[in-house]
């Protein structure tokens, strides 16, 4: 538990840095495109997003450290079913529609 506590601050922490526009270099993908590549994207807008993703993420997880408090099972398996689709929401979400292109 005390690990998934240590996860979740750190989930916060490059929350906390991804919110404020800060941070590019923590997003897989951007950090390897060339200078060009990178001119194209609205780095703010896009760490901003991943900010928030992070945010969503740690919430999500809180249910598994409650789950480990309460001892309820089906807790855990939410805060895993939720984990799972913040994930895919937001690989569909960043990955169409052109949003964070200049």
């Amino acid at each position: 538990m005390i690990i998934m506590l240590i996860m979740i601050g750190v989930f916060i922490l490059i929350g906390i840095v991804l919110i404020n526009g800060k941070g590019s270099f923590l997003i897989a993908g951007y950090n390897t495109m060339s200078p060009e590549e990178k001119e194209k994207y609205d780095t703010v807008s896009l760490c901003k997003c991943m900010g928030k993703m992070m945010f969503a993420l740690s919430f999500s997880m809180l249910f598994w450290v409650f789950s480990e408090i309460y001892e309820i099972d089906w807790l855990f398996v939410f805060g895993f079913v939720l984990f799972i689709g913040i994930v895919v929401f937001m690989l569909i979400y960043m990955n169409t529609g052109n949003r964070f292109k200049k």
